[in-house]
């Protein structure tokens, strides 16, 4: 397995050094059936704040990815990719041999801690899911979040994991002292869809359950639509039972992002449709053949429906790059200190 000078897929680490050596590997397996079949490199990195490339498309220059590989086996998953970079497989080894970054709380706060960072939003979830189920096991996103929250540091979470509802109170803290945006991604409400294209996540009701215990909480909430997939989920019925769904679940955006099929996912799809969905074959390589995104007639026909129907039952779409607020209650003393003795001033 290459551990040297190993860099997050594309995106570079504030300190140009390699993220760890094979000396500060551990490989772990433990015995309990959540756990069955799945390996974990628990690594000491030695960066963790990530820049986007520039020609990226993404909305955002920064990221923190606590984990590499993602149990939730979602068979379209872009980030498979990034596990040829560890000459691990993009398909089964993808969801099933997990990089833990143990040191990543540490790590964070001395790198915002350092006079080089000037504050800029981070972006977690974008690349593998931060509350996937490992998460429940190491527990690095409290200590991600407070030192976020330390340094008033703005920063979004994309998820479809429930786990996030445990950090929910470190959540309202860090949104009384900057912006915090968190959207919940629910492409679709099909229950014979999700089990067989994400396995490993939690239904979609339930994700949208997270979406109205945050809103209930103060914190507001979008969904990322995605993805939408082509011939499987883009019926005009289906898009409308998501964003009913969606709508009931008080989210105040949605924001619809069709399939994409980078390297390393593509073929994974692909072997996937071949097996479940022959006669589509033909179809998805027809629509892709230009790329790895869908022809743009077709995401102006899909984004279209969903901001019709998003309209009629009374959300709206995302604004590029906003983040949600919540002002803290008021109160009546002091704030208490945070964790580590750092002083909140809540507004």
């Amino acid at each position: 397995m290459r551990w040297e000078n190993l860099a997050d897929g594309p995106s570079r680490g504030v300190a140009d050094a390699a993220l760890f050596g094979a000396d500060a590997v551990t490989t772990r397996t433990f015995d309990t059936p959540e756990f069955k079949g799945i390996t974990f490199h628990e690594i000491r990195a030695k960066s963790i704040v990530n820049r986007v490339p520039g020609a990226s498309r993404m909305p955002f220059e920064w990221t923190v990815n606590p984990y590499r590989g993602c149990t939730h086996a979602c068979v379209y998953c872009f980030a498979r990719k990034t596990h040829s970079y560890l000459d691990l497989d993009t398909g089964l080894g993808f969801d099933s041999q997990i990089v833990v970054k143990v040191n990543a709380p540490d790590l964070l706060r001395r790198q915002l801690a350092s006079r080089h960072w000037q504050g800029q939003h981070i972006a977690m979830g974008t690349n593998v899911d931060c509350y996937q189920r490992a998460e429940g096991r190491y527990g690095l996103m409290p200590g991600i979040i407070a030192a976020l929250r330390d340094h008033a540091n703005p920063f979004s979470i994309l998820t479809k994991g429930t786990l996030i509802l445990r950090d929910l109170d470190l959540l309202r803290q860090a949104a009384a002292v900057t912006d915090v945006g968190i959207s919940v991604s629910v492409g679709f409400v099909e229950h014979e869809l999700w089990r067989t294209v994400e396995p490993g996540t939690p239904a979609p009701e339930r994700r949208l359950d997270v979406v109205r215990t945050l809103t209930e909480h103060g914190i507001g909430c979008g969904v990322l639509m995605a993805p939408v997939i082509p011939f499987l989920g883009d019926r005009p019925e289906q898009l409308r039972a998501t964003v009913r769904a969606i709508a009931a679940s008080g989210a105040n955006s949605v924001t619809p992002l069709v399939l994409h099929l980078r390297p390393g996912a593509r073929e994974w799809f692909m072997e996937w449709v071949a097996k479940h969905h022959p006669y589509l074959v033909r179809r998805y390589e027809r629509l892709y053949a230009e790329g790895a995104y869908a022809p743009k007639w077709y995401q102006r026909r899909i984004t279209r429906q969903v901001h019709e129907l998003a309209e009629e039952f009374g959300i709206g779409p995302a604004r590029g790059g906003a983040a949600r607020r919540i002002r803290a209650p008021e109160r009546t003393g002091p704030a208490e200190p945070a964790p580590g003795g750092t002083q909140l001033t809540l507004l």
